[in-house]
């Protein structure tokens, strides 16, 4: 279902300038299509026609922002199928989970349309002394401005539509730089984009080479700088951005503590750790990368973890029975073979897996680890893999402190049955969200998004990347005593 080519998106209309950028098949290695890549002229000129477009787009009233979003979201379901073959392809995202990436973008994009017409201000009371009797004050929310958004590979359609959706909903002109590897979801996007009336010059999409990526941090016209990827290039934009905002959504080694009282329901835990460490072949900021075990129920959960890892079937993404496609290239799957060999070295076991293959080299089997030392790669930073590393705890503020041991802190997942250690995990795990009954894993896209330390600043979820899309205004009225 991929066409041979595809132009990006200059302001609002779509421009074959060349063929520069070929995509692959993740699983197979070939290229299977090519994608015109923006030079540093095009950049500017998407900048300078998206500043021109702000108050275009300021002005652009809720109601048609709203219209625009339904629209897209309309599109995107009449071509469903065809949106998850193609992430089953360029992104080596397993078709049935691709189906349900399609399902958030549709998502993302209606909520994005209800919060549209809801973004209001308030009245605010200024007479709290004498001094300030007759003065009333009221309050809007204006967009910001242009925004510039970097996306990543592992989310080529729901990630952008996190950044593009409330961008449009706010009011704010964008340019948006989709990672190289897999920038024709974007591109579809923008294909919706282009068939509505926002004002000419209010997005422009473009992938672009590594070598012309500052102005997309730099431009002085930037009032917002979105990016979700890794840290190291993240904290790097932040120190660039200069006067612009920046949100960040970044990397995480997320762990899940199972409490001693889960005996019962086993069998779930099981299945929901199985779906959050190893769906999309972990290549997911959230997903499960450490399994904290109470010791009275480890051998049972190791014993079940294991008979459903082993049974996980690996293959071609476009497989509908196929659980886990390759990662995203060779050079990611050898970076996690590496760690694995290096815990290993230090005594970690290997209960199964650890291997890599697949026609494309990129294929990295289901891989379970215990014993490892906690300032391995595999446990201290992202595996970003089909990995996770079992350990034991006794006490509960131990599993705590074992779970905050750590230079990330995105979402974090606490099986228990008691409510007093669910709210001590609220108030003590160090992270954006704790998620209760179930893995870190979990994302519903109108909840508030992002982490702490090294996972970023700011908050994706639709309404609450509104909010950092644009910004207070105050009025104050002075009313004149009346006169006797």
């Amino acid at each position: 279902m991929l066409e041979p080519r595809y132009p990006y998106y200059l302001a609002n209309r779509p421009i074959q300038a060349n063929e520069a950028l070929a995509v692959t098949d993740k699983y197979s290695g070939d290229v299977v299509s090519r994608v015109a890549l923006a030079d540093g002229n095009a950049i500017d000129d998407a900048f300078a026609a998206a500043d021109g477009a702000a108050r275009r787009m300021r002005d652009f009233p809720p109601y048609a922002r709203q219209k625009v979003l339904h629209e897209c979201a309309e599109r995107f379901r009449a071509r469903a199928e065809e949106l998850a073959v193609v992430l089953a392809i360029e992104a080596g995202k397993p078709i049935r989970d691709a189906r349900g990436e399609v399902g958030r973008l549709v998502d993302t994009f209606e909520i994005a349309a209800e919060e549209a017409v809801r973004i209001d201000g308030e009245v605010q009371n200024l007479e709290i002394t004498k001094r300030a009797e007759g003065y009333r004050g009221f309050t809007k929310q204006v967009p910001v401005g242009v925004c510039s958004f970097i996306t990543p590979f592992n989310f080529p359609l729901n990630l952008v539509a996190h950044k593009v959706a409330p961008a449009i909903a706010a009011g704010c002109p964008f340019v948006l730089k989709p990672t190289e590897r897999t920038p024709i979801g974007a591109l579809l996007i923008g294909e919706a984009l282009a068939k509505t009336n926002l004002p000419a010059g209010a997005f422009s999409i473009l992938p672009a080479a590594l070598a012309d990526v500052a102005p997309f941090i730099e431009d002085p016209r930037i009032r917002l700088v979105s990016f979700t990827g890794s840290g190291k290039v993240g904290w790097d934009i932040k120190a660039r951005a200069k006067r612009a905002k920046v949100v960040l959504e970044l990397g995480g080694n997320a762990a899940c503590i199972v409490d001693g009282d889960q005996t019962d329901d086993l069998e779930r835990v099981v299945d929901r750790l199985v779906f959050g460490g190893f769906y999309q072949s972990g290549q997911s900021c959230i997903s499960v990368q450490r399994i904290l075990m109470h010791r009275s129920i480890a051998p049972a959960l190791r014993d079940a973890l294991l008979a459903k890892v082993r049974a996980l079937k690996a293959g071609d993404p476009k497989d509908e029975t196929t659980f886990l496609g390759p990662m995203i290239d060779e050079a990611a799957a050898k970076r996690l073979e590496g760690w694995v060999a290096s815990a290993k070295a230090r005594g970690a076991r290997v209960l199964c897996g650890g291997g890599r293959g697949g026609p494309g080299g990129a294929s990295f089997e289901a891989t379970v680890l215990e014993d490892v030392p906690k300032d391995e790669p595999i446990v201290a930073e992202e595996a970003f893999g089909p990995v996770v590393v079992l350990s034991t705890w006794d006490e509960y503020g131990a599993a705590i402190a074992e779970a905050n041991a750590s230079a990330f802190g995105l979402q974090t997942g606490v099986f228990t049955h008691d409510l007093r250690r669910a709210m001590r995990a609220w108030d003590d795990l160090e992270v954006g969200g704790v998620i209760v009954g179930d893995v870190p894993s979990f994302r519903v896209d109108n909840m508030p998004y992002g982490g702490v330390k090294g996972s970023g600043l700011g908050r994706e979820g639709v309404k609450f990347a509104i909010r950092d899309m644009t910004e207070t205004r105050l009025l104050v009225v002075r009313t004149p005593p009346r006169a006797s």
